[in-house]
């Protein structure tokens, strides 16, 4: 693989490759207003695209920013169809044949194969070893503070220069990264965008190449700006973590929220909705209260006959296949057991005993 994307925009820069990103953009939403618009007149509207993009003369359009408020609240802005083709075709063409491939394999964040449940595989793994070959030893969990609202484009884009030397892909890539309409003191990029997570990462690539290459440490997972480090000892906790907090601050500007703690490994590591230990995993508490919360919220619905028993079910699915990755059979079936949706002579719909061995694959 060449150090640097060179020569390869213009190559890439076609209106079968630009239709491609069409399909990917609009899947799952087909039947918003926007795509329908655009897609009235598709060809002429992708050659212009094209065109502009040839030109030089793209600009990024007006975001649309609402709120959402699960797992917290944050805002989320939100581009018009056509910029999201253009993300679509710049990181399936460069970010992800070029770039991705340079992360480390312990970083699981919006990767392909990869994704929270692989992540937590991981750290149990590396718990278990660590445990066989060194015997005790502590973990230091680690975040970043407001990560996404904190990130320097102007440092983002510096790293980007490392991966790219094509000056037509480069401008886009600044268009990209340092939107006007951020104005010049503009920090943080965009939540929402499909480049913002792939730019995250390759932001916090350099902290993964600085623990690994110049630390030394093997015991290391990210995900996203969550990362854990399984060390020997309390005062080797605290050395990394300085070292760690240093090179945030000097070379990307952010540093590490006050959550940011070493603990032994005994009291296990909540990561990516899990409490991890080296023998089993269990639920996070959150995890629990919010589906006790929904069911007597659907039972209520359920008893007034106000309840959409599709949704309700699909969302029931979901947490039973998130919780089938840990030690929550009992559990299971204990809140399966609580709705009073479920076994009734009212609804077709039901959940046998016999799927609860393998909730991940259950269809309802």
């Amino acid at each position: 693989m060449p150090k640097k994307i060179k020569k390869e925009f213009y190559k890439k820069l076609t209106f079968e490759k630009l239709l491609q990103a069409h399909k990917r953009a609009r899947k799952h939403k087909a039947y918003k207003n926007e795509v329908i618009k655009f897609e009235m007149n598709l060809e002429n509207n992708l050659i212009n695209l094209m065109n502009e993009l040839r030109n030089g003369t793209y600009h990024i359009g007006k975001y649309f920013t609402f709120k959402v408020y699960e797992p917290k609240e944050r805002d989320i802005k939100a581009l018009p169809y056509r910029d999201r083709i253009v993300h679509q075709w710049y990181v399936e063409e460069f970010i992800k044949p070029y770039i991705v491939p340079r992360f480390i394999n312990t970083t699981f964040a919006c990767l392909e194969n990869k994704g929270t449940h692989h992540a937590v595989e991981e750290v149990q793994h590396q718990m278990q070893v660590f445990k066989r070959n060194y015997g005790d030893f502590w973990i230091l969990k680690c975040d970043i503070k407001k990560f996404f609202y904190n990130i320097n484009p102007y440092i983002l884009l510096n790293i980007m220069k490392k991966y790219i030397s094509d000056k037509a892909l480069l401008s886009l890539t600044k268009a990209l990264v340092i939107n006007p309409a951020g104005g010049p003191s503009q920090v943080g990029i965009p939540i929402g965008n499909y480049t913002s997570q792939f730019f995250a990462n390759i932001y916090l690539n350099e902290l993964d190449q600085f623990v690994k290459r110049t630390l030394k440490i093997k015991f290391y997972t990210r995900y996203m700006d969550d990362f854990i480090l399984l060390l020997k000892t309390k005062e080797e906790c605290i050395k990394v973590k300085k070292l760690i907090e240093d090179f945030l601050k000097k070379n990307l500007e952010i540093e590490l929220n006050d959550k940011s703690r070493y603990y032994p490994y005994k009291m296990g590591v909540n990561f990516c909705g899990y409490r991890i230990f080296t023998t089993h995993r269990l639920l996070r508490l959150s995890s629990k209260k919010k589906i006790k919360k929904n069911i007597k919220k659907w039972n209520k619905s359920y008893d007034n006959g106000t309840l959409d028993l599709y949704l309700t079910m699909q969302s029931l699915n979901s947490w039973l296949g998130h919780s089938s990755h840990c030690n929550s059979y009992k559990l299971q079936q204990k809140m399966i057991n609580n709705c009073h949706f479920i076994y009734t002579n009212n609804t077709d719909l039901h959940i046998e005993n016999n799927l609860l061995q393998d909730m991940s694959d259950a269809v309802f």
